[in-house]
């Protein structure tokens, strides 16, 4: 049987393997051939010599990473590990930073690789089309460079705004006004500003207008310069929607549009417009477009493990 030693240098094993090993048990579940044994500052295998190969290759990977963030986790590890290249989990230093400091002091900052690149996106372009399932923090990320924006006086507002696609619920019949209506549909957005803006502040925002929350209908007849306008749940949008928001876009604004083209409630036969767009504009320049998946996913462990349960029975229809 081969072995491989590797010794952890400059790196605090404690850290590196986790609460109670924790992540070394992620390594021997990827690697169930192999006999790994950690101890003292020293990572032991045994096994067949190519899988050790491509083992010593993948540790090298994780504590280059460890060595630049200081930190290791079960996203951070899986994504090392199904990687062809850093390319695909590396970011700058940069874009790891603190977007904003929030309510309480809060730090929100992109918690993984590809929130990072959204980040690095947005920086980079004035529209940017993040794609994802839910949890992987599309919307929270983009409110917060919205909010860093606005804290910046990069721009005079933020806009927010959603297609109102009854998601399987009629919104005729729920109590109040148009606005006690869309509220509830509107909820995601407010939370997210809820964690960055002090409520009497955003109160504040909300009523002189910096801070606009509203349908995409609203958006017709508009034009939107001076403002970062986040379109939200974008794969509900038809065509004409999509056209009509994106030729809404100003001077000196940012346009971030999210979505997950999975989950779409638009009726049958009706052509998302969020698909529609991501391949009409995929070759035009300033504009990002940014995908990411279940291993972004920063809610609880267990909404990865729905999201790939559905996604079994998804590919087989």
């Amino acid at each position: 049987m081969n072995e491989l030693i590797l010794e952890l240098e400059e790196i605090t094993p404690k850290e590196f393997f986790g609460a109670q090993n924790a992540n070394i048990k992620i390594l021997k579940e990827y690697f169930p051939k192999l006999k790994i044994v950690a101890r003292g500052n020293k990572i032991k295998a045994y096994g067949d010599a190519d899988l050790l190969e491509e083992f010593d290759r993948r540790m090298n990977m994780l504590m280059e990473h460890f060595g630049k963030y200081n930190k290791l986790d079960e996203n951070v590890i899986e994504r090392v590990l199904t990687s062809q290249s850093s390319d695909d989990y590396t970011t700058s230093n940069k874009s790891g930073e603190a977007i904003i400091h929030g309510v309480n002091g809060k730090i929100i900052k992109a918690q993984t690789v590809n929130q990072r690149k959204l980040v690095e996106s947005v920086n980079k372009n004035d529209m940017v089309f993040a794609i994802g399932p839910a949890g992987t923090g599309k919307t929270y990320t983009g409110v917060a460079l919205a909010v860093r924006a606005l804290k910046n006086k990069e721009v005079k507002r933020i806009i927010l705004t959603r297609p109102a696609v009854e998601a399987g619920e009629n919104l005729g019949f729920l109590p109040g006004d148009l606005k006690e209506k869309l509220d509830p549909y509107m909820q995601p957005l407010y939370d997210a500003l809820r964690d960055m803006i002090p409520a009497e502040k955003l109160a504040s925002f909300i009523e002189n207008g910096t801070i606009q929350i509203a349908p995409l209908a609203f958006m017709r007849g508009r034009t939107l310069d001076n403002a970062f306008v986040i379109l939200d749940e974008g794969q509900n949008t038809t065509h004409a929607q999509m056209k009509m928001f994106l030729t809404r876009m100003g001077k000196s604004a940012k346009f971030l549009l999210t979505g997950d083209p999975g989950q779409v409630d638009l009726p049958r036969r009706s052509i998302s417009g969020l698909k529609e767009a991501l391949l009409v504009l995929k070759n035009v320049e300033g504009i990002g477009m940014i995908y990411l998946d279940d291993k972004d996913v920063i809610r609880h462990k267990l909404v990865k493990k729905v999201i790939e349960a559905y996604k079994s029975i998804e590919n087989r229809d």
